[in-house]
């Protein structure tokens, strides 16, 4: 039976708190649209092109590139190149016209019809843990079925302490989409295989080679002697020289190039760069701004996204998967994945892919086959993705980067390879703090217009570079009515169950963006707005022990007085 959730909501203002019982309906199966719309037909309905976001649908008209993010040299062992979509769009004939209609709607009414207190006793509710019941016992099921018990916590090394090996990730968040300020929080958490969880210290320093594995710099000629900041972990029960000193010690706190193998029982695995070992999984919430939570994520979920390496791929075996992928774009042929929604997608880099999304009540559900095809894209055959995934190559260097994701405390660090801040340099780039430019609060606050262009007031930016008196969480935190007007919009969407026409909760008609595309130069060529040097990998500041990248309280009370 499914147990009664009971949310604590903190009033607007004031400290009184009042116990609110939620709880899904009787028969509550987060499986039944999905096994519903399953069968060909569905299938072949729909946007076929489901897996190109909205924002590659953005007007750049030659004074803005936020394709510069996605869209470069790729990464080892097989790059995908994929640079020039900043030149020119080369859409399929599906996908000239633009599927993302919810981009176009006015939601302002609706906004306006949702109070403050509705929308924030809607957030603070946990719809997670009656997923996780509802599918604890469906056999039937070959899916993923949730088993991490949020409510037992992390401990302070940020393992779970449910003992299922799933471990909190503290990351960068990638550019747009995933900040705060544009409605989306989020989480990550990791696991390996059990061969490389013999112990505790064994499962820190097979994380740790994962870890140096993927967030090195491709562009770095010298990446083979690399060092990667880690937490401190023991080189004599790895049993190998880690940091390239020539002696076995009991804490070592970075990794230098890459050892042959990972250790314990996963000793006969080798290490390979910019590749994760087969069968690691990932688990990803996406959940909307509580503007009362120190770490501004919601109780509860607007998705919980779930990926798993399940082939290790040989370099070969990847060359010809993306020549395969090019020759099919190169025919206008529409992509095909193999799986369905009850068992996952699979994608160019052998990733299963699966997700669930909030019902018209809010409760998780397993998304349709179309839906999941809107994660293709993004994991798919896009220049700056590293096998396939984002998130681990940002993580916080060390043992900071080990616990539940908080934006307090991380700096705009630059990319691997430039000399100003990451952030910063997405402002300058795209003249917005969003694909679509449609943050009109960060113009307000970070830009001023300058015959007619949006113009970055680069010193205020800068407080949260390194050495500045800010953080990210100033950075990327929207305002109390930005962060509730932007959930009611989601709130929106999800009531319509219209996920098909578009996932982004606009607060206006979206207006830089085409309804329709005609395939040729993008105009930024001209205006020298094409860039080649995007990418995941982050150039950290040199390890201090006295500097932490804990909570800021400079960025506290910069936020206190906004």
């Amino acid at each position: 039976m499914l147990s009664f959730i009971t949310a604590t909501i903190l009033g607007c203002g004031t400290s009184a708190d009042v116990a609110v019982t939620h709880a899904p309906p009787v028969g509550y199966d987060p499986l039944a649209r999905a096994l519903a719309e399953a069968g060909e037909a569905v299938k072949r309905q729909g946007n076929r092109e489901a897996a190109i976001p909205a924002m590659c649908y953005t007007r750049t008209a030659g004074t803005s590139n936020p394709c510069w993010v996605c869209h470069t040299r790729g990464t080892p062992p097989v790059p995908w190149d994929d640079r020039s979509l900043q030149h020119e769009y080369a859409f399929s004939d599906v996908a000239l016209t633009n599927a993302w209609s919810n981009l176009f709607e006015d939601r302002t009414a609706r906004i306006a019809a949702i109070s403050d207190a509705e929308i924030l006793d809607y957030i603070r509710v946990d719809n997670y843990t009656p997923l996780k019941e509802a599918l604890e016992d469906r056999d039937d099921f070959a899916g993923y079925r949730p088993d991490l018990d949020l409510s037992q916590g992390f401990d302070d090394e940020g393992f779970a302490k449910d003992g299922s090996g799933w471990r909190a990730l503290r990351y960068k968040p990638f550019l747009g989409t995933f900040w705060p300020t544009n409605g989306n929080t989020d989480d990550v958490f990791v696991r390996l295989p059990e061969a490389f969880r013999g112990s505790r210290e064994l499962y820190k320093i097979n994380l740790a080679l994962v870890e140096a594995a993927v967030a090195l710099n491709p562009r770095d000629v010298h990446w083979e002697t690399a060092v990667r900041e880690v937490e401190p972990i023991s080189e004599r029960v790895a049993g190998v020289d880690l940091d390239g000193d020539g002696a076995l010690e009991d804490r070592v706190t970075s990794i230098r190039g890459l050892p042959s193998h990972f250790v314990g029982e996963a000793a006969p695995i080798a290490v390979e760069p910019f590749v994760y070992p087969q069968d690691i999984e990932f688990l990803h919430s996406v959940r909307y701004v509580d503007p009362d939570a120190p770490d501004l994520l919601s109780a509860r979920m607007k998705e919980l996204r779930y990926s798993r390496n399940r082939l290790r791929l040989e370099k070969d075996r990847r060359y010809l998967l993306v020549e395969k992928e090019t020759e099919d774009r190169e025919q206008g042929l529409l992509p095909v994945y193999a799986g369905s929604a009850l068992s996952g997608l699979r994608g160019i880099h052998a990733w299963i892919l699966q997700g669930y999304i909030e019902d018209e009540d809010g409760w998780l559900r397993l998304q349709t086959h179309e839906e999941h095809r809107f994660c293709m894209g993004c994991h798919g055959a896009i220049g700056v993705s590293v096998d396939g995934t984002f998130t681990m190559p940002r993580k916080v260097p060390g043992a900071e980067g080990w616990r539940p994701q908080d934006l307090r405390g991380i700096p705009d660090v630059p990319q691997a390879g430039h000399a100003e801040p990451e952030y910063l340099t997405y402002f300058l780039r795209n003249r917005g703090a969003d694909e679509l430019r449609e943050n009109t609060e960060m113009l307000e606050r970070f830009f001023t217009e300058v015959d007619g262009l949006q113009v970055v007031v680069q010193a205020d930016v800068r407080q949260a570079a390194p050495g500045g008196s800010a953080d990210l969480a100033w950075l990327l935190t929207p305002s109390r009515r930005r962060a509730l007007d932007l959930a009611k919009a989601y709130r929106t969407i999800v009531m319509d169950q219209d996920f098909h026409h578009g996932r982004d909760a606009n607060l206006a008609v979206a207006s830089n963006v085409h309804r329709t595309i005609h395939n040729g130069a993008t105009e930024n060529d001209a205006t020298g707005l094409t860039f080649e040097d995007g990418a995941l990998a982050l150039s950290w500041p040199a390890p201090s022990r006295s500097d932490s990248l804990g909570p800021s309280p400079s960025a506290a009370d910069l936020s206190e007085s906004e």
